[in-house]
């Protein structure tokens, strides 16, 4: 799973979650934004109750808890660090997963991918990271 679409490849991410690490950044990335914290202290991977939990779920409990606290979500950018699956041809499809549990329209998210050339344990394609951030407004 990446940006909550399920994407066929010979290797996968394993975590307590689905181990989407690129809806982790963005839940992450909102909640830093409103200052609440991280997902592992809303969601701890010693807690049964996630345990291959839908990271879109995850993420629209917290858009619903910022909701809460008086914030809106305005934008958020993803960046997806993989040498392997390419992410082009499911971007869009990331693109509209996210930007629907986020409550945002398409244009307000940007999902982009990119390799290391081959340096670090995702260019030797052990793993995958992701950073995001996000833009809110008081409501």
């Amino acid at each position: 799973m990446l940006g909550g679409v399920e994407i066929a490849y010979h290797h996968g991410l394993s975590g307590h979650s689905d181990a989407d690490v690129a809806t982790h950044a963005v839940i992450d990335a909102v909640l830093g934004a409103a200052g609440m914290g991280d997902i592992g202290a809303l969601f701890p991977d010693t807690d049964p109750a996630y345990k291959d939990v839908s990271s879109l779920v995850l993420l629209r409990d917290v858009v619903a808890r910022v909701t809460a606290a008086g914030w809106r979500v305005v934008n958020v950018d993803l960046v997806i660090v993989a040498e392997r699956p390419r992410i082009a041809p499911h971007r869009a499809a990331m693109a509209a997963l996210l930007a629907g549990a986020l409550g945002v329209g398409s244009e307000a998210l940007g999902v982009k991918a990119t390799t290391t050339e081959g340096m670090g344990f995702e260019g030797r394609g052990e793993g995958v990271s992701a950073t995001a951030v996000c833009l809110l407004e008081q409501t």
